[in-house]
């Protein structure tokens, strides 16, 4: 999932929580985790240190507990393109002793499906371990993994987290006098001329318009919501179909026209027309000028096009594939610079804002055009209104400590 970053600024949050509704997905996911387990892709090679015992009933579920002696001498920092990683204990990590692990699982048996090669001699445990108790995740995090703290290459270990989210939408199949913008699949002529056409030439020009016919999946009736959705990535959609059924399914990202991200809240800005870059702002400017919404439209010339996938049974209690190629977890995923952490890799982030503060176990799953540096993360909030609310606000202070299995050298590209 290929997004860009919203303008935000904080602002007060009035359902601000480290545990928001949109990623309280976990008792669906508890209910289901048999399932999960059992199909989930198995890791191609045995797990790095000697499992737990099985007895002959099947696998158990008894792994140790209790403190952890972190004493061992610390090594020298790992260079990686764009990141330092310094070695440091596990109490240095706030609020390791205190998050729903549980919850991070799940996002942890999607990277299962397509591991790290690092990574991968973990999975059997990690499976093993999702029916497991707090205590029994955090003592075995502590035993298979070192924690390290992940840095600019020139020392700075202090960054800044935004976040993203899936938006919600109704639509149709058909073209009709209400739902008259499109979303378009890949055009077949793309790869011809790089880059391809602007946002403004494929609505305007009859050749642009020539290669996208017929390659509509379903047309929403406000141009806003559909750059809301060009923005994003990725969007779940309810959508009438010929027959007048409705159903919802994901219209995920395909590919852009290769043109530069414009922020349209930062043209916005430059033109002295707001003061508010977040979203809220930029709303309230475009109910007040409605005559000039295409304008500030056309001002990102990037477009995107996008594939239809279902959304049914488990699939919708989980985001879009990021990057990594598995589905995103709610408030466990996160968007980084793979030149400084590569995808798969288990991170604790810390970021403490006006009344957001996470201190969590969270998977490096995706990447995003706007996510660049050694310290910096873009957190995959869910989906729907309250989500897309609570991310538009989202831009403070960030910390990352990578989790890398003992032993193991930290990989450099």
């Amino acid at each position: 999932m290929v997004h860009q970053t919203m303008p935000s600024k904080i602002t007060k949050a009035s359902k601000a929580s480290s545990k928001i509704r949109p990623m309280t997905v976990s008792l669906l996911l508890r209910v289901s985790m048999a399932l999960i387990v059992g199909t989930l892709a198995a890791c191609s090679s045995g797990p790095r240190v000697p499992p737990a015992s099985t007895s002959p009933g099947g696998p158990s579920t008894s792994f140790p507990t209790g403190a952890v002696i972190d004493t061992a001498p610390l090594g020298p920092p790992s260079l990686r393109a764009k990141s330092r990683w310094l070695p440091v204990r596990w109490a240095e990590l706030p609020g390791f002793d205190d998050d729903a692990l549980h919850e991070a699982w799940n996002a942890w048996l999607r990277n299962c499906e397509r591991p790290h090669a690092a990574l991968a001699g973990l999975c059997k445990d990690v499976r093993r371990l999702s029916i497991a108790s707090p205590a029994e995740q955090r003592h075995w995090l502590q035993t298979q993994l070192q924690p390290y703290r992940v840095e600019s290459l020139d020392g700075r270990s202090e960054g800044m987290l935004t976040s993203y989210y899936e938006p919600e939408m109704v639509g149709s199949r058909v073209r009709t006098a209400e739902f008259n913008i499109p979303l378009y699949r890949t055009p077949q002529s793309l790869g011809t001329r790089k880059p391809w056409y602007t946002r403004q030439q494929i609505e305007t020009l009859p050749e642009a318009q020539a290669a996208l016919a017929g390659r509509e999946i379903a047309w929403l009736n406000d141009p806003v919501e559909a750059l809301v959705l060009h923005i994003q990535g990725s969007g779940r959609l309810r959508i009438t179909e010929p027959d007048g059924s409705v159903r919802q399914i994901r219209l995920a990202y395909a590919g852009t026209n290769d043109q530069p991200y414009k922020s349209v809240g930062r043209w916005l800005l430059d033109r002295g027309l707001i003061t508010d870059a977040s979203w809220p702002g930029i709303s309230a400017w475009i109910a007040a000028n409605p005559g000039r919404v295409q304008e500030m439209l056309w001002s990102n010339p990037r477009y995107v096009f996008f594939k239809e996938e279902p959304l049914e049974g488990l699939d919708a209690a989980f985001g879009p594939k990021g990057a990594q190629g598995v589905p995103l977890t709610p408030g466990r995923s996160i968007a980084v610079d793979r030149g400084s952490i590569p995808y798969g890799t288990p991170v604790w982030l810390y970021s403490k804002g006006m009344e957001v503060e996470y201190k969590r176990l969270v998977m490096a799953q995706d990447t995003g055009s706007a996510i660049v540096g050694a310290v910096r993360a873009d957190y995959f909030m869910g989906w729907g209104k309250s989500a897309g609310d609570l991310a538009g606000r989202i831009k403070q202070p960030l910390r990352l400590w990578a989790l890398w299995p003992k032993g193991l050298p930290v990989p450099q590209q």
